[in-house]
């Protein structure tokens, strides 16, 4: 029954979605809009399949800087989401700094961090851990303060150490908050790279869309945001399947 349900939820957003495509290629058939104002989907498929080697070259490119920065964003997270849940000092002192780092605007660091490191990858990637390491950390330590003290209270009472009472209850108690936050951060890893690219680069996503928009060939550009989301939905999923290979106790709550 359950995967009955669940085939028919997917077929429902299939259905949707092709209804949406139709109706925007009808759309711009009967309205004969422009293809540099809004291009067919038809349209952008063509030019996808156009232009699909320089696409490959540019996406090697975003990819790498977005899993380089999100996989240092979630070594950072992990390191200092345990010093803060354990060092009440420290918590007071740094998560004020935390909070208020997410009121800068990405675009903000995008100029400045090139000026300051160069035109390299170096600040793309720190870009990347900026926007990605707030929600992994926020979500690991919100995960670590579910923890049942009375678990906690019986394995103190077993002689456990604190690392031993960490890694089996702690951590394990925090993990679907810490993938929650992870989620949503691989989709701003792609995001985080592409608005980097757009302020200087040599090569990217980011990069071929700047140069795609100035010569008004809006349907490369829309093919290039089909790839940003395609790359997106698939980092989603890696998580997801992480998610499903370290948690196995909750996979009833994952297939759901």
């Amino acid at each position: 029954m359950k995967k009955f349900i669940n085939t028919a939820k997917k077929s429902s957003a299939l259905f949707t979605l092709g209804l949406l495509l139709l109706l925007w290629e009808k759309g711009v058939s009967w309205y004969e809009i422009p293809a540099y104002i809004l291009p067919a989907p038809t349209q952008i498929l063509d030019g996808l399949l156009k232009h699909h080697q320089l696409l490959i070259y540019h996406t090697s490119t975003t990819l790498l800087e977005a899993v380089a920065g999100l996989s240092l964003a979630v070594i950072l997270a992990l390191i200092i989401g345990f010093l803060l849940h354990n060092l009440r000092v420290l918590y007071t002192a740094v998560y004020p700094l935390l909070v208020f780092s997410q009121t800068i605007p990405l675009i903000v660091l995008a100029v400045l961090l090139p000026l300051w490191f160069g035109w390299g990858v170096l600040p793309k990637i720190i870009i990347i851990v900026l926007v990605c390491f707030f929600p992994i950390v926020i979500s690991f330590l919100n995960g670590l303060d579910l923890v049942d003290p009375d678990q906690i209270n019986l394995f103190r009472s077993m002689g456990a150490t604190k690392w031993a009472t960490f890694k089996m209850v702690k951590l394990p108690t925090a993990l679907p908050a810490f993938f929650s936050g992870l989620r949503i951060s691989a989709t701003y890893s792609i995001m985080a790279a592409v608005i980097s690219e757009w302020v200087g680069a040599q090569r990217g996503l980011g990069y071929y869309m700047t140069l795609q928009q100035k010569s008004f060939a809006i349907d490369q550009v829309l093919g290039a945001v089909v790839v940003i989301c395609v790359l997106s939905f698939i980092m989603v999923k890696i998580v997801d399947l992480l998610n499903f290979l370290l948690m196995p106790w909750n996979r009833n709550q994952l297939v759901r």
